[in-house]
């Protein structure tokens, strides 16, 4: 992912107005993101937990999202996959994430959701960077097989949110 500047991060927000992109955090730690081992720039507010942020690179320019945790709990000592990126977690570390809509649509309330990893560091554990507290399933994909996977994914996730 090409790096961001924080203006460009608040501009790139199609589901909420232009004045709550203007009031969302930005990640604490902009400034030392390692850009080249991103995918997209994912992160939760530390002051509204139920709250998540998520900004990918498209061919048009970067597109964010302004996601909510669910407040759904599946049984505990469970596994759970996240969507995008295919990492088992333990029902703690994934969670159902919703987004609204862009528009008219996402301001009647509708909304689209996917269960991710609740760090949102998709990126990391597709490229092996970081690793999942759960032993993982085997899989014969290469790290950029499952970077290309998650690129899919998150496509997909995208379309889905725009309609």
């Amino acid at each position: 992912m090409q790096p961001l500047s924080p203006e460009e991060i608040r501009a790139s927000f199609i589901n909420c107005s232009k004045g709550e992109a203007t009031r969302l955090p930005l990640p604490r730690d902009l400034a030392a993101t390692a850009w080249e081992h991103l995918d997209f720039l994912g992160w939760r507010d530390p002051g509204a937990p139920a709250a998540a942020y998520l900004v990918a690179q498209e061919p048009e320019g970067p597109v964010g999202l302004t996601l909510r945790l669910s407040s759904e709990r599946r049984a505990t000592g469970r596994k759970n996959m996240c969507s995008l990126c295919l990492t088992v977690h333990s029902t703690t570390d994934v969670a159902l994430m919703v987004a609204p809509r862009p528009g008219a649509s996402g301001r009647a309330g509708n909304t689209v959701g996917a269960y991710l990893c609740v760090d949102l560091a998709c990126s990391l554990y597709a490229r092996g960077r970081k690793r999942p507290e759960r032993v993982q399933p085997e899989e014969t994909l290469t790290p950029e097989q499952k970077v290309a996977r998650l690129e899919v994914n998150l496509a997909t996730f995208l379309r889905r949110v725009r309609g």
